[in-house]
């Protein structure tokens, strides 16, 4: 019973949940506008900064086809659609959507391995790639194995050295701390996402509790994505006027997936766009370059 209490309590899906719950919003309608969503991501264009998560899996998990209707989904609302561990005919096959397609490669301990993803992407043409740091070790701390393959964790040196090859923005993916922040700008990285991978460790602290420290940290040195728990176009809003410069759905597209395929993908992108644009309009955000953080408070009652 206290170990079952202690793995709801420590689960960092629902901590980082409950924060984002707790943050609540000022408004500010006197002189407001009608805002643009419109915005560039690694040099394509989207209608606004909510992307897909990294999904994996998703033809084993749902059903076949699955990962293609995501991609067809994303380009539909306009959105960049990311994935996450999948074989060069299937970033392939999202890619032949016309989406524009963000490749996160796992952090494998041959490098050969990581190396050989990097260079199918980049011939591919996907808008960017990205390294999951927070992948190299297994629940008892020994190195993971997934699907067969040994991780092992990414060094800063080795970083530069993919950001010297890549030919393309290059991601880090799984920063929950300014350390982790700074040696990505020091490897070179374009962008960082803040995630805790689904609660890969629990008690993780919340990414948006770790975001304006972190922003403040880079200087704008790197683009700052927000993983985990964004679900809607107000929890997009939060991360946004924090100092995210896009974030990531992941979980409710599999159930949009399911439901609908890929015009239930499209559907739920286009709604949470909609609903991102209602709080930038209550809150006098013209446009994403008029995010303020100030707009966000901490629940105090």
């Amino acid at each position: 019973m206290a170990e079952e209490m202690r793995r709801r309590s420590g689960n960092s899906n629902q901590i980082t949940r409950d924060y984002l719950d707790s943050l609540l919003i000022e408004t500010r309608y006197m002189n407001a506008k009608v805002p643009t969503t419109e915005c560039k991501i690694f040099g394509r264009k989207a209608s606004s900064p909510i992307m897909t998560a990294a999904l994996s899996h998703l033809d084993k998990h749902l059903y076949e086809g699955a990962l293609t209707d995501l991609a067809a989904g994303a380009k539909a609302a306009g959105a960049i659609m990311w994935m996450g561990m999948e074989g060069e005919e299937a970033v392939e096959a999202c890619l032949d959507t016309g989406a524009d397609c963000v490749e996160i490669i796992k952090p494998y301990a041959d490098r050969a391995v990581l190396f050989s993803k990097i260079h199918h992407a980049k011939k591919r043409g996907v808008a960017a790639i990205g390294i999951d740091i927070d992948h190299p070790f297994a629940k008892d701390g020994t190195p993971d194995v997934v699907d067969g393959l040994v991780m092992k964790p990414l060094k800063t040196k080795e970083l530069a050295e993919i950001k010297k090859i890549a030919g393309l923005p290059v991601i880090i993916k799984g920063v929950l701390s300014v350390r982790d922040a700074k040696e990505a700008v020091k490897g070179g990285a374009d962008a960082i996402v803040l995630s805790h991978h689904n609660n890969r460790i629990e008690y993780a602290i919340p990414p948006l509790m770790a975001l304006p420290e972190i922003a403040r940290a880079v200087k704008g040195k790197v683009k700052i994505i927000v993983d985990c728990e964004i679900a809607t176009g107000m929890d997009a809003f939060k991360a946004l006027a924090l100092g995210a410069d896009a974030v990531c759905i992941g979980r409710p597209l599999m159930k949009a997936l399911a439901e609908n395929k890929a015009d239930g993908v499209r559907d739920y992108l286009v709604k949470a766009t909609e609903e991102l644009r209602y709080a930038m309009a209550c809150t006098g955000c013209v446009d994403l370059t008029q995010m303020d953080p100030e707009v966000i408070k901490e629940r105090r009652f």
